[in-house]
């Protein structure tokens, strides 16, 4: 299916660039593994493909044209492309989960700003929580309630990286917090962007954050008994990895702004272990009945998109293409500022 020459070149990127899921991955069945890591190369691909441009609308279009043609059949000749392209056609996979990544990483692009925990989510569901069902998709699971419990590991599993990097995002401009909770402790956005510091207003919104995460992470695992027995332990590892880069935001006094949460090998290797314990206990525990909990509303879309009897799901692309519009304006905006600032300075 996948070329190995490929494979190698997708496995080498994820182990260099997401070393949680990298470690996750290892309890994953072959089967699965390979086209996991091709399916987290080409997000990853696609992540650093507008975060490392100026022209950020370019970017976003330009991936696009790469899922155009991935889509297609004639994949770019990059490892990564062809790989996701292979992914593609053997799993059907649905053209709107990774239309909504783009979405997402137009979002970033864009240097959104969310101002409640309900479009934080929406946010946290294109660039997350859509890699969460394209997983399922990968393990053949396309029942409606398994999808809306990855959905919510996805969330869960964003708020963490949230967290983990208010400091360093704020020295980047960036902002993801919402700006209602920023409100609320007396803090304005631009009093972070402008000093990123510590502050205790800051330790009590990290913590907040992570309380709705952990909230996601128990109801996630309801959805790991529906998953086939031997996909079970990668599942269950990558959720005790992210949560423990959570406890160490605790353990550093939710300082994310002079401490960046990291965990060892060792820890690593406990959660592993943990993870094949859990899978075990799936086989004996009876189900959960949180497994029939609702999806998120910000998440229903792609539990739609994805599931085995829903309608075909709406193309997405309008909807992108109305996102893109709007950043394509603000990057000819920003060059023609830098223009006028060139012909001042002459």
């Amino acid at each position: 299916m996948i070329d190995p020459k490929d494979m190698a070149h997708c496995a080498e990127a994820i182990r260099h660039g997401s070393r949680s899921f990298h470690a996750a991955s290892k309890l994953l069945p072959r089967r699965l593994r390979d086209p996991a890591l091709a399916l987290y190369a080409f997000c990853r691909l696609a992540d650093d493909a507008v975060d490392l441009q100026l022209a950020k609308a370019e970017a976003v279009l330009r991936l696009h044209e790469r899922l155009d043609r991935a889509y297609a059949g004639r994949p770019e000749n990059a490892p990564a492309d062809r790989a996701f392209a292979a992914i593609i056609e053997a799993y059907d996979m649905p053209r709107a989960l990774p239309e909504a990544l783009l979405e997402g990483l137009a979002w970033d692009a864009m240097e959104r700003r969310y101002q409640t925990l309900s479009e934080l989510r929406a946010y946290s569901a294109r660039v997350a929580s859509a890699v969460g069902a394209m997983m399922c998709v990968l393990m053949r699971v396309r029942d409606a309630d398994a999808l809306a419990r990855a959905c919510d590991l996805g969330v869960a599993m964003q708020l963490t990286n949230i967290a983990r990097d208010v400091g360093e995002d704020a020295r980047e401009g960036r902002l993801y917090l919402p700006v209602e909770w920023l409100e609320e402790v007396g803090l304005a956005p631009e009093d972070l962007l402008s000093d990123a510091r510590m502050r205790p207003e800051l330790a009590v919104l990290s913590r907040r954050l992570l309380r709705e995460a952990e909230g996601l992470y128990a109801r996630s695992e309801a959805g790991v008994a529906a998953l086939p027995l031997d996909c079970r332990p990668g599942i269950f590892a990558a959720r005790f990895i992210y949560a423990g880069i959570g406890a160490e935001v605790r353990r550093n006094g939710y300082d994310a702004v002079n401490h960046r949460a990291r965990t060892n090998g060792a820890q690593k290797l406990g959660w592993v272990m943990l993870a094949g314990l859990r899978a075990g206990g799936t086989l004996v525990m009876p189900r959960s009945p949180v497994i029939h909990a609702r999806a998120l509303p910000e998440t229903q879309f792609l539990v739609d998109a994805a599931a085995e009897a829903a309608p075909r799901a709406a193309d997405w692309s309008d909807q992108l293409y109305g996102t893109l519009a709007g950043l394509k304006a603000r990057d000819r905006a920003q060059k023609a500022s830098l223009m006028q600032g060139v012909r001042v300075a002459r």
